[in-house]
């Protein structure tokens, strides 16, 4: 399995530096690194963040884009402003040159600042027009790596333009690349009460989940708590799906540890991770296909009794 982290959890613990976080990484049982774009690259050229990774036995998966400043307030790639939807998505093409140089594989774009907080603030269809052509120019110029949509129902803004599982399903169909597809953070779709095995499942089977965000929470904010801490059954039912198609990315841990140690949080997610997977594999992937089959809630309680035997 492939599995990545969260580096800015790591950073206080080592002088904030991301070349000193990699050889940790590879210590606890991760396997590949997530970069935030331009975050985590500035001043660290792709050959020597190559270098690094190599050094450390670590892979890229990808780089996630961060729009940061007051530059971006307004919006990002649907920004009415010509001049910083540009800007927008020329970021997003300077980030595929960089993921391609350290050899990762996946341009993660979550628009936080692309929605509004006031009814008449923007013309909605106009938005979406914009943010598909930026979405067509980034494919085009990238049609090597896959471009993948986070979404996030609020935060920044009070409404988030690409909100939900359906929202960002809608603009993958619009702006029809073969390489674009989307990211699903478990809190995100938590917070917009989407059920995360309905998303997984959909767009797995379509070939378009290019990303997985594993964290938990309550549903009221991005929590990013521990994995399978409040929701172990909606987890459960989610990595089953993810296996059951093929899904062959880094599973990246968003998790924000505040009172937690940051190195033991991730220690005890890749542990998690690994007992979902023996679980998966305990209750086997065709007797859970039957349970479902069975459109049975009794089913369903004695599969996760079996599931914490």
């Amino acid at each position: 399995m492939k599995l990545a982290t969260r580096i800015n959890s790591f950073l206080p613990h080592f002088d904030n530096d991301v070349l000193k976080v990699l050889p940790e990484f590879a210590r606890i049982g991760l396997t590949h690194v997530d970069l935030n774009y331009p975050e985590h690259t500035k001043d660290i050229v792709p050959e020597q963040m190559k270098a690094a990774l190599d050094a450390a036995n670590l892979k890229a998966n990808g780089v996630a884009l961060r729009f940061r400043g007051d530059f971006y307030l307004n919006g990002e790639l649907g920004n009415t402003d010509p001049e910083v939807s540009a800007a927008a998505i020329q970021l997003c093409k300077d980030a595929c040159d960089y993921c391609r140089a350290i050899g990762g594989q996946v341009v993660t774009i979550w628009l936080g600042f692309d929605g509004f907080d006031y009814s008449f603030q923007i013309a909605y269809n106009e938005v979406w027009n914009r943010q598909r052509d930026a979405f067509r120019a980034i494919c085009d110029y990238a049609p090597d790596l896959k471009i993948s949509i986070e979404y996030k129902p609020f935060e920044e803004r009070s409404y988030a333009f690409i909100d939900s599982f359906g929202t960002v399903f809608a603009m993958i169909q619009d702006v029809n690349r073969p390489n674009l597809g989307a990211t699903l953070d478990f809190c995100h779709m938590l917070m917009k009460h989407d059920n995360p095995a309905m998303a997984a499942d959909i767009l797995g089977a379509r070939g378009l989940l290019y990303g997985i965000h594993l964290n938990d929470g309550y549903g009221r904010k991005d929590d990013g708590l521990m994995i399978g801490t409040s929701n172990f059954a909606k987890t459960l039912e989610f990595l089953y799906y993810v296996r059951k198609h093929g899904y062959d990315q880094a599973i990246y841990f968003d998790t924000f540890p505040i009172r937690e140690q940051g190195i033991r949080e991730a220690e005890c997610n890749v542990s998690m991770v690994n007992r979902l997977e023996q679980i998966i594999d305990k209750l086997g992937m065709d007797n859970i296909e039957e349970v479902i089959a069975a459109n049975d809630g009794i089913a369903v309680s004695e599969l996760l009794l079996d599931a914490i035997r």
